[in-house]
């Protein structure tokens, strides 16, 4: 039975640390999904089916490993979009000891709701763990470079969507 993993997240923009992360949890899984949410608490500047169609396009670029990854929106518990997905590993990421204090407390509450699914942390690599969605977008705002941080794709979209916002 092959082995399947969540990394969740609102991908607003997807970056290269996301990237980073994705090529290495296909390492642990044998089919990763990726779920761009839609409940977040966040005010996101692409709406989920643009964030959605970001990812795909980005994931491209992984060549034939792509064809082990899916890319599904969802709305709702984590937990039960990995049980109605047939997943047992919800894959986070960790850039910095600040996030995990979050992330675990995240681990415990999925652990209670659901005991038979798993998390496991990536920590983030020496060139990507400083990048952060919230960071590009406020460059990306302010008209500087964000070509280190995201994909020609990406940064197309935001460029794009700043310009309008002007």
């Amino acid at each position: 039975m092959p082995r399947t993993g969540i990394y969740p997240g609102t991908f607003d923009p997807i970056t290269v640390g996301h990237m980073d992360i994705i090529k290495r949890a296909l390492k642990v899984v044998d089919k990763l999904i990726i779920g761009v949410a839609l409940d977040s608490g966040k005010a996101p500047v692409f709406d989920l089916k643009t964030r959605g169609k970001l990812v795909r396009e980005d994931i491209k670029q992984l060549g034939t490993a792509a064809s082990r990854i899916e890319v599904r929106t969802f709305s709702g518990l984590l937990v039960k979009f990995a049980e109605e997905n047939g997943a047992r590993l919800i894959i986070r990421g960790l850039r910095a000891v600040s996030d995990f204090e979050y992330e675990f407390q995240m681990a415990c509450m999925n652990d209670r709701l659901n005991p038979g699914i798993e998390t496991v942390f990536l920590t983030a690599s020496e060139d990507t763990h400083f990048i952060s969605s919230r960071f590009v977008k406020q460059i990306a705002r302010l008209d500087g470079d964000i070509s280190s941080f995201v994909s020609p794709n990406v940064a197309k979209h935001l460029k794009a969507h700043f310009r309008k916002k002007s």
